[in-house]
């Protein structure tokens, strides 16, 4: 498999194989480089639909000289901490990132997240956000006040100094689905008052009051798990074991856990709240 970094031939396979509609994973079989390679390169320049190799080549050129004139940032210790293989870290890092793009959060803040997640003290400064992905502390503070306003990450003072950092804890995911669901209750609110504006017999009142019913009972499902499994996973060991037992799947009986109700029992004849 030949190392190195990518040529401009390379790249012009890469662009061929995108027309073709190749995925990542055969047009880096086909230039014999790992599939990370292939998408780390399309992603930087471009993605899928925009990607031009001779553009790619001169960009990826400048980034060169650019960096013979910056000071690199300083190794992260969690990197290599622990025994860990520092191209493994690398691809996951890229994964993980790629993921949270498509589930609709934005490159930086996916970026930030990440790095977040990839340190063992779950807790960093803006300045060394800033050193490790390589941006301007403007980017970082855009994208720490999103994640801030997301609930995905907190702001706290560092043990020592005056500098702040920022944290995720066991709360993250929670405190998220969460924010996301007082925003569903939110919306379900706006189109019950809608369907008094447009009349609750006409097509659009009929339609509003779908989407009320149906944000407003899934948005008490969603809380009702995230309630049970945030008590249930906190009492469960750490680790692999407790990983392994989580993704297992609900446990039976639980209320929001995916089971539904006999529909012949008095509780599954009840509807919740006013919709």
């Amino acid at each position: 498999m030949p190392g190195g970094r990518l040529t401009q031939q390379d790249r012009r396979h890469i662009a061929v194989g995108l027309s073709e509609g190749l995925g990542y994973a055969e047009i880096a079989r086909r230039l014999g480089r790992p599939t990370s390679t292939v998408s780390r390169e399309v992603i930087r320049n471009g993605g899928p639909g925009g990607y031009m190799a001779d553009r790619a080549h001169q960009a990826t050129e400048r980034r060169a000289r650019r960096r013979k004139h910056t000071p690199s940032a300083p190794p992260q210790a969690t990197t290599t901490a622990y025994g860990r293989d520092p191209e493994a870290v690398r691809e996951f890092e890229v994964r993980f990132i790629d993921l949270l793009v498509q589930t609709g959060l934005p490159r930086m803040m996916s970026r930030v997240l990440t790095c977040l997640y990839s340190t063992d003290v779950g807790a960093i400064t803006a300045k060394e956000l800033a050193q490790r992905l390589q941006v301007s502390p403007a980017s970082v503070s855009t994208a720490v006040a999103y994640l801030e306003e997301q609930e995905l990450i907190k702001r706290e003072r560092a043990p020592r100094g005056r500098r702040e950092r920022y944290v995720i804890d066991d709360d993250i995911w929670y405190r998220a689905l969460m924010a996301s669901v007082q925003r569903n209750l939110t919306l379900a609110e706006a189109a019950q008052a809608g369907i008094e504006v447009y009349g609750a017999d006409t097509p659009v009142g009929a339609r509003l009051e779908a989407v009320a019913r149906f944000l407003h009972h899934t948005s008490q499902d969603m809380s009702q798990a995230a309630e049970h499994w945030r008590q249930v996973l906190a009492t469960r060991p750490t680790g692999r074991q407790g990983v392994d037992s989580a993704i297992a799947g609900p446990d039976p009986g639980h209320p929001g856990t995916g089971r539904h109700p006999d529909p012949r029992s008095p509780s599954a004849t009840r509807t919740p709240g006013r919709c």
